[in-house]
């Protein structure tokens, strides 16, 4: 339960309304939990970053800052905050309205990434500097494909279940998008884009048999390109079978976060006493944060984590069920679907269950783009929670019913 007094400032925070306290806490509390760990897993890339060719750099000397990260991220958290809090109160119908124009200026976008990009130490081109700031244009892709499939879904309730005028269109629609990002290349925004489509295609209504055709085209269009891109092989190949040359060389990274995540062993080494973060773990503060804090944690409180994004799915799931109208609905699908799969999607990653992606923990990993992109989703979806009937909705108890068992029953 949500005390009265936290109720009352969510209340005023957001413009009178009552939004979902429980999806706000459980988001502060991860945001909190993700700068202690930068914090504590971030000084050597701090040391690295400020003092690249000081040969023993120590925290007292000059020019050597050991809290680079901290700070960097700080400012991109306060600033994430605040947009968030401005999209709780921007009323989803300017979403719904504009979703084409959002739509087509992300396309243009990602098809420029493609010539005018920077690769910024990976292989993928996929970020644009304006200013001397570089950001992921793919990042903000997720949350405006969500808005124009929200609002295209609800004009077609009555033909999403046909396969020309259903079917075919959103494979077009997702197409478009998903091509300039392919391209990079970056399947690993890839894969979370085809899973937002996916869950918001199904609550949409759509057959059963489609979303298995779709599902079949994108196993043989990844089984090309493993085909045919060499580091995509290579993660895959680590996936399968480990041997000494692949501990040296394209499997490093899921060698590394295994031997992290298992010595942290039940309670962890403690903060700031991890050692894989120094010299071995690359991307500890970013890709691999996960395994980075496990080692620092342990078992029994790294799973807490875990749990809050399990708890996040939860809320987001019942802001759908209770949704006013459609448009709210498939939205609030759309959005919690993109911070669950990509949270589990990373922590799969790093403990070896699935290949290297490339992709951020949300809320938690050191990261612009990444970061201020999902508290603009989780602000988008406080925004929905206040045109949802969530409260009254316990465990599927409520009078309303989502689109998809209407439409399956009707």
């Amino acid at each position: 339960m949500v005390p009265a007094r936290i109720k009352r400032k969510v209340r005023d925070m957001t413009g009178g309304r009552k939004v979902d306290g429980v999806l706000l806490i459980t988001v502060i509390v991860l945001l909190i939990f993700g700068l202690v760990m930068i914090t504590s897993i971030g000084v050597p890339k701090s040391i690295q970053l400020s003092a690249p060719n000081v040969l023993y750099p120590n925290c007292e000397d000059a020019g050597v800052d050991c809290y680079l990260l901290f700070r960097n991220h700080l400012i991109r958290l306060i600033a994430g905050f605040v947009l968030m809090v401005a999209m709780a109160k921007i009323n989803y119908q300017f979403w719904k309205k504009t979703a084409p124009f959002w739509f087509v200026a992300t396309l243009l976008i990602l098809f420029v990434v493609l010539f005018l990009g920077s690769r910024y130490t990976t292989f993928a081109r996929s970020w644009l500097v304006l200013f001397n700031t570089s950001f992921q244009p793919t990042e903000l892709a997720k949350l405006f494909l969500i808005f124009y499939l929200a609002s295209w879904m609800e004009k077609k309730r009555d033909s999403i279940r046909s396969f020309q005028n259903g079917f075919l269109p959103f494979v077009v629609i997702v197409g478009a998008l998903a091509l300039p990002i392919i391209l990079q290349p970056d399947l690993g925004s890839t894969l979370v884009i085809a899973m937002i489509a996916t869950s918001m295609f199904f609550v949409g209504g759509a057959r059963a048999r489609h979303i298995l055709l779709g599902v079949l085209v994108v196993a043989v269009a990844a089984t090309v390109l493993l085909a045919n891109l060499p580091h995509l092989r290579d993660r895959f190949t680590a996936f399968m079978s480990s041997d000494v040359s692949c501990r040296e060389d394209y499997c490093w990274q899921s060698e590394q976060s295994k031997i992290a995540v298992g010595s942290g062993g039940l309670w962890g080494k403690g903060l700031t006493q991890g050692v894989q973060k120094s010299y071995w773990l690359p991307q500890a503060t970013d890709d691999f944060i996960f395994a980075a804090s496990a080692e620092e944690l342990g078992f029994l409180r790294i799973s807490l984590l875990v749990l809050a994004f399990t708890l996040i799915g939860w809320r987001g799931y019942r802001i759908a069920r209770g949704a006013e109208n459609r448009f709210v609905q498939i939205t609030a699908i759309g959005l919690t679907a993109w911070i669950v799969f990509q949270a589990f999607i990373n922590i799969a990653v790093n403990i070896a269950l699935m290949p290297v992606t490339g992709i951020t923990l949300p809320f938690i990993s050191y990261g612009g783009s990444s970061l201020i992109s999902v508290l603009l989703a989780t602000g988008v979806l406080l925004q929905l929670s206040k045109h949802s009937d969530y409260e009254n909705n316990r465990g599927g108890r409520g009078h309303r019913r989502t689109y998809y068992s209407e439409y399956r029953n009707s």
